[in-house]
């Protein structure tokens, strides 16, 4: 069977993204979606309850740009610029239908998971909260995201950023393979 890619083509977007950190790097800044989060909870006052959240945020107010970037740039890239749902390959379906997901090649997530039905249940909330937690406290505690370790920490060459991202592919692999098993 042959794969059909319906993506923009590596050699647009990866130009496209190291322009982009090399103007964040000729300005200083650091790239990472997590530290949107700190920002936003200190602008909501968090820095109240924790010290963690008692910083300038007006400083890392640039980023929030960054955010609305990525929300009005998925909006148009799947509305206008991605006409179907990448299809991925047999193999992979068959293990997913065999773990009761049948949506795939049909949709970008699979309903059976993202949907608003699956999410009002006491599984599908416990997955969304136990999840978010380990998501959030794994983000603190390597010290940012996979975004800011893999595309921003790694072209700065530093250290914790490579020993960060083998942790995030490791924790994905253990995660398909044993866990998601597990769950569904």
């Amino acid at each position: 069977m042959e794969i059909i890619y319906n993506t923009w083509p590596w050699y647009v977007t990866g130009p496209l993204i190291a322009f982009i950190m090399f103007l964040l790097l000729k300005m200083g800044k650091k790239f990472g979606m997590s530290s949107n989060l700190r920002t936003m909870c200190a602008i909501g006052g968090a820095g109240n309850f924790s010290d963690f959240f008692e910083f300038d945020w007006k400083a890392s107010k640039w980023n929030l740009w960054i955010v609305a970037g990525v929300i009005v740039g998925g909006f148009i890239a799947f509305n206008f610029l991605t006409p179907n749902a990448p299809q991925i390959h047999n193999d992979v379906v068959v293990q997913l239908q065999n773990l009761g997901i049948n949506s795939t090649n049909t949709a970008f997530l699979p309903t059976e998971l993202f949907s608003l039905d699956s999410l009002l249940t006491v599984k599908g909330f416990a997955i969304l909260l136990i999840g978010g937690f380990l998501v959030g406290f794994g983000a603190r505690y390597a010290g940012g995201c996979t975004s800011g370790h893999a595309i921003s920490g790694l072209s700065n060459l530093q250290l914790p950023s490579l020993i960060a991202v083998i942790g995030f592919f490791i924790g994905g692999l253990v995660m398909v393979h044993f866990i998601f098993p597990l769950i569904f």
